[in-house]
């Protein structure tokens, strides 16, 4: 993992098919899950990334027994749990490099009355504050305190109570946070205004396996009945849904007939649509995705004839995590769209880099790009640049595939942190990507 770049050699069209890792963001939350029992929980499907194996470390150094069956399979037992194992510089380095290690807070908090946290790490991607976690915790009974000297978070709560919350943002970790608390916590918890991903639903079904009384799953309204004590499980992460919207778009831009196996379908929200819009048709095989090879991509409008808008929002509205991959796709395309990121602030940033390639981009403020596609009048040109966090890796990747020469793509470690063996992954379908 130390290698430090990607040589793309563009312009060559791709095939065959390609099954999408496990989920990151599920992963993550159903690994801190763990913790809540001294049972045995069997997770498959977990992706072989940087932020699940940090997250792993940190599990075992705080004493959980970790077995790993396979590259996918991991059996957790957190029977004894080190306290003293929080103070340590190991805890400290760890739980900041990953922004994951947030979701320990609530498992902690429900079965040790006490939880730390060094202020997390992460993805560059605008301030994302810990309040929803910290006032959801503390709704529950947990006060916190915050050692400026050391930069960390100390909560404790010698019993959690059940109350009624309404989140101020639909924070899927902060959700999963204080679902994972209130399982355990005395009475009912009602939470309104709950983040309803796949990935929080796929969580709240793993604890009702372990004996928790969730109702409401799918919703935003979560009804939780407190439980003593909770039993192991065993659970299944879903595919990757933005690793399987960032193959749509990879296989559109590089003109490429492609099939994603397993991928799902039912879990996808509006992603498939949203692609179709952008002049992206996909075929349904039983549980597959086929997309077309596509001479010329057009992009809708609205119906009444005005231009595309392409805006994220909270699940079941179209994923943050794609709009990059989204715009992407829009360069090429013929037509316009302006792509309105409003969650987050500075996603947009890596546009400057799609404009040196040749794109036409409009950069309107931090959260809107006007996209005039160049229907493939003029292919992307071949550069250097730098991946400035996960997704805009994956991004500049699918560009740099689809342009004429060969590119560089610096600070992989942020594509890597997200997206396992991408490099073997997509040479296998007949990409030519070089680590070096």
């Amino acid at each position: 993992m130390g290698s430090s770049a990607f040589e793309v050699e563009g312009g060559h069209r791709l095939s065959g098919s390609i099954e999408p890792q496990g989920a990151k963001n599920e992963a993550l939350q159903v690994i801190c899950a763990t913790l809540l029992t001294d049972q045995a929980v069997t997770i498959s499907n977990i992706p072989d990334i940087l932020d699940v194996r940090r997250l792993i470390q940190l599990l075992q150094g705080m004493g959980v027994e970790v077995h790993r069956h396979d590259t996918h399979t991991y059996t957790f037992q957190a029977r004894q749990i080190d306290l003293s194992f929080f103070q340590e510089e190991t805890f400290h380095r760890h739980a900041r490099a990953i922004r994951g290690s947030v979701m320990l807070l609530g498992p902690m908090l429900a079965r040790f009355g006490k939880a730390f946290l060094p202020k997390p790490g992460g993805d560059k991607i605008g301030r994302r504050r810990l309040d929803t976690h910290l006032i959801g915790l503390k709704a529950l009974g947990a006060t916190f305190h915050f050692d400026a000297a050391k930069n960390e978070f100390f909560l404790e709560a010698p019993s959690l109570r059940g109350t009624y919350m309404l989140m101020e943002e639909a924070s899927v970790t902060g959700t999963a946070n204080v679902v994972m608390a209130a399982c355990m916590a005395q009475g009912t918890t009602t939470i309104y205004n709950a983040a309803c991903e796949p990935y929080v639903q796929q969580l709240c079904r793993m604890l009702v396996r372990m004996g928790a009384k969730i109702s409401g799953i799918g919703s935003n309204l979560l009804t939780i009945e407190g439980v003593n004590q909770l039993r192991g499980t065993t659970h299944r992460v879903l595919p990757d849904m933005i690793e399987i919207g960032s193959f749509i778009g990879l296989a559109a831009m590089t003109q490429s007939e492609l099939t994603i196996k397993h991928a799902h379908i039912h879990e996808l929200g509006n992603i498939l649509r949203v692609f179709e819009r952008l002049g992206v048709p996909t075929q349904i095989q039983g549980d597959d995705i086929v997309i077309p090879s596509l001479e010329e991509i057009e992009i809708q409008t609205f119906i009444d004839g005005s231009i595309l808008t392409i805006y994220d929002a909270p699940w079941p509205g179209f994923s943050p995590d794609l709009m990059s991959i989204a715009l992407v796709v829009a360069t090429q395309a013929k037509g316009s769209v302006l792509i309105h990121q409003k969650m987050f602030e500075s996603r947009l940033f890596f546009v400057d880099k799609l404009i040196d390639m040749g794109a036409r981009i409009i950069l309107c403020d931090p959260h809107r790009a006007t996209v005039i596609g160049l229907n493939r009048q003029y292919p992307l040109r071949a550069i250097q640049m730098t991946s400035p966090d996960i997704r805009a890796g994956v991004a500049l990747l699918i560009a740099a595939l689809s342009a004429k020469g060969t590119s560089t793509i610096y600070n992989i470690h942020q594509i890597d942190r997200g997206y396992e063996r991408i490099d073997k992954r997509l040479n296998a379908l007949g990409a030519r990507i070089r680590r070096i």
